[in-house]
């Protein structure tokens, strides 16, 4: 019962704290001008929303921030490795997405950092988290924990931590097409690993990094109040980066690793989609799929924007309550 409490008191002082951030935010970046550059392959139907602000990951990075900071001081959440490398995580890919986004508008188009570049910063921050991690005492290992089976992969884990975070990190971004997709994913998603975090009591801090994770999957469901259609601010890359790796950062710790690509498995779709879509045009120089993601393939068949956010989340959904069964029941 206590655990409940603390949950939904968590998450319901994220959702008080972005809707505040939120309220002063959204007009000071609309007054700076700091608009969203759309791609030029996207139909008119997003024309309209030239001129959206974006960098909206800050209604719940700030949040979520200041939300630790208090319980800190209140003494209600300790500082450990754990929590450490949730939020080193979480503020150095926000921090990557700030530059990108930073770059777009500066320079009035869809170009921020290069590929290489922001790949480059991403791989750094993985190596930093990997050396933290073994450090923490934790051994090379796969778990499968439905079967109950162990595999210690010795360094080749360090290339899996380095494949999780930034694979997880650029499929919410990926996936951040439409307005609320991304950030509703990214809140069911919050939401089930903040429940298995409560379930791994032989982790160093996991009712701390639970909390946090309510917390910012209470700061989501703020985000989302300006996010859904038509859509105040977007997320930007300095949200859906931040989300992306910090959901990794989860799987990883909780040891789930596997686990998460059934509960991203709206992330992990759509980002097939465009590495499918790749290889199929450099073989053919013909397009598997009308436009990827597939969300906007999904837009090409005529579909309304809000229909296809409301599917993909149900598929979410659905994905997460499987996952608890395995990631918490058994």
């Amino acid at each position: 019962m206590i655990m409940m409490i603390k949950s939904v008191l968590s998450m319901m002082i994220g959702f008080i704290f972005s809707l505040i951030v939120g309220v002063f935010l959204v007009p000071i970046l609309k007054k700076k001008k700091v608009n969203q550059t759309l791609s030029i392959y996207l139909e008119e139907r997003h024309k309209k929303k030239i001129g959206t602000p974006t960098m909206g990951g800050l209604i719940f990075i700030i949040p979520v921030i200041i939300y630790l900071i208090l319980m800190i001081i209140l003494g209600k959440i300790k500082i450990n490795y754990t929590l450490i490398l949730v939020v080193f995580t979480f503020l150095s890919y926000s921090l990557i997405g700030f530059i990108d986004d930073y770059l777009i508008i500066k320079k009035n188009n869809n170009k921020g950092l290069s590929e290489t570049s922001k790949f480059v910063m991403q791989i750094i921050i993985a190596v930093i988290f990997f050396f933290i991690f073994m450090k923490g005492g934790n051994e090379p290992l796969i778990w499968i924990h439905t079967l109950n089976i162990k595999v210690n992969i010795g360094w080749l884990y360090g290339v899996f931590i380095l494949l999780v975070l930034v694979a997880s990190s650029n499929a919410v971004n990926i996936t951040d097409g439409l307005d609320g997709l991304s950030g509703g994913l990214s809140l069911i998603a919050f939401i089930t690993f903040s429940l298995i975090s409560w379930n791994t009591g032989w982790l160093e801090g996991y009712s701390d990094i639970a909390l946090f994770g309510f917390a910012l999957s209470g700061a989501l469901l703020g985000f989302l109040v300006f996010n859904i259609k038509p859509a105040k601010i977007f997320m930007g890359d300095t949200g859906s980066l931040a989300l992306g790796a910090t959901l990794g950062t989860y799987a990883i710790l909780t040891r789930h690793e596997l686990l998460l690509i059934v509960i991203g498995i709206v992330f992990v779709i759509e980002t097939l989609s465009c590495v499918i879509q790749r290889f199929y045009y450099k073989l053919t120089k013909k397009r598997l799929f009308p436009m990827t993601p597939i969300h906007h393939t999904f837009e090409k068949m005529g579909w309304k924007e809000e229909n296809i956010v409301k599917l993909f989340w149900i598929v979410g959904l659905i994905a997460s309550m499987i996952s608890l069964s395995f990631g918490v029941l058994l």
